[in-house]
C-alpha cells in the first residue's frame, strides 16, 4: 500500500496492528484530525486475513502524545500503546519496500517489479514500475482501482485507438489527462491500451522524475508528455483541448478544489477516474462534481479505498 497517498516527502510513519473494525474507525479519526496536504492515512487488511493494520504517514513529525490520544480516542489505551513510529530517511526506501511484493493484477493490466519481469503473462499489458521517491506500484486499492476502472471503461466504450502521424491536429475532447500522476502508472496503462497522447503531472518534481524514467522503461515515451504543476496549473494541458479522459488518483481535499477546473477540461461525453478516497470520503467527492454537471458511471472499493467513475452528459 505504500504509494500514491503519502505526502510527498514522508519523514514519519506510525503502525499499529489491530482489529478491521478498529483500523477502520482509528483510520477515520486521524484521517479528520490531521491536515491532509501534509499527512495520509490507510486501514487495510494484512496477510493473514484475520487482522488490520493502520498506517498514518507524516510531512513533519508529529506529536506522538497527541497521536496515541487520538488511538485511543478511537479504539482504546492498549491499540494506542501498540502504535509504532519509524523515522524515514530520505533514501529510496519506497523502492526497497517493494522487494517480494508479487506482481499486480488489475483487468488487462498487470503492474510488476524488475525482479518479476519473467513471471508476467504475455497476455496482458505488463507495466513494469520502479517507484524510487514517487508512489503508485499498483498494491494500494487506489492505484489498482484506477487500472480496474480503466479497463471495465475500455470494455464498454472499446479502446478506439489512433496512431496519428507527428503534427497532426488533435480532435476536441481527445486528450487523456493524469493529474497528480506519482510513479505514472496510470499515463502509461492508458497510453498502452489506447495509443493515445496523454498528458501526465505532478506537483513534486522528483515524481516527474521517476515517471519519466517509467515512460522510457515502459516504451511508452512517443504517447506520454510530462510537467510540473499543481492541479491543472501547467500551461501544457490549456494547449491539449478539451479532455476525453482525466484520471486523479490524489486526496479528498485536492479533488474537491479540482472539481471545477477538471470539469471544465472535461469534453461532451469525457470521463473522469477519481480515486485517492476513503470508501467514507466517496460522498463528498461526488457532491463536488455533481456540482459541475457530472454524473455517477461506476464506483467500486478495494482495501477500503474508493474509486469513482464520473461522466459528462
Amino acid at each position: 500500500m505504500r504509494e500514491g497517498l503519502q505526502p510527498a516527502r514522508p519523514s514519519t510513519v506510525a503502525r499499529l496492528v489491530t482489529t478491521e473494525a478498529q483500523a477502520r474507525r482509528i483510520a477515520d479519526l486521524l484521517g479528520e484530525s490531521f491536515d491532509p496536504e501534509e499527512t495520509a492515512v490507510a486501514a487495510y487488511e494484512m496477510p493473514d486475513e484475520r487482522s488490520w493494520g493502520v498506517e498514518v504517514y507524516f510531512e513533519h513529525a508529529p506529536d506522538e502524545a497527541a497521536v496515541r490520544d487520538l488511538v485511543a480516542l478511537a479504539a482504546d489505551p492498549a491499540t494506542a500503546a501498540g502504535l509504532v513510529f519509524e523515522t524515514l530517511s530520505q533514501k529510496d526506501w519506497v523502492a526497497a519496500s517493494l522487494e517480494g511484493l508479487a506482481p499486480v493484477p488489475a483487468g488487462r493490466f498487470v503492474v510488476h517489479g524488475a525482479h518479476d519481469r519473467a513471471r508476467v503473462s504475455t497476455h496482458r499489458i505488463a507495466i513494469e514500475i520502479d517507484a524510487a521517491l514517487a508512489f503508485g506500484t499498483g498494491h494500494h486499492g487506489t492505484t489498482r482501482g484506477c487500472l480496474v476502472a480503466l479497463d471495465r471503461l475500455l470494455k464498454t466504450d472499446g479502446p478506439r485507438p489512433a496512431r496519428r502521424p507527428a503534427g497532426h491536429r488533435r480532435r476536441r475532447g481527445s486528450a487523456i489527462l493524469d493529474i497528480g500522476t506519482g510513479t505514472g502508472v496510470l499515463a502509461i496503462a492508458a497510453a498502452r491500451a489506447l495509443h493515445r497522447p496523454v498528458l501526465a503531472s505532478d506537483i513534486d518534481p522528483a515524481a516527474v522524475r521517476v515517471a519519466r524514467d517509467n515512460v522510457r522503461l515502459n516504451r511508452a515515451g512517443g504517447f506520454v508528455a510530462l510537467a510540473i504543476g499543481a492541479g491543472l496549473t501547467a500551461p501544457a494541458f490549456r494547449e491539449r483541448g478539451k479532455a476525453r479522459l482525466v484520471f486523479a488518483n490524489i486526496l479528498l481535499g485536492p479533488l474537491k478544489r479540482l472539481a471545477r477546473p477538471i470539469a471544465g477540461a472535461l469534453g461532451p461525453g469525457g470521463v473522469v477516474i477519481l480515486s485517492g478516497l476513503l470508501a467514507s470520503q466517496a460522498n463528498a467527492a461526488l457532491a463536488a462534481y455533481r456540482a459541475q454537471g457530472l454524473r455517477l458511471a461506476g464506483r467500486l472499493t478495494l482495501d477500503g479505498w474508493a474509486t469513482l467513475v464520473l461522466r459528462r452528459g
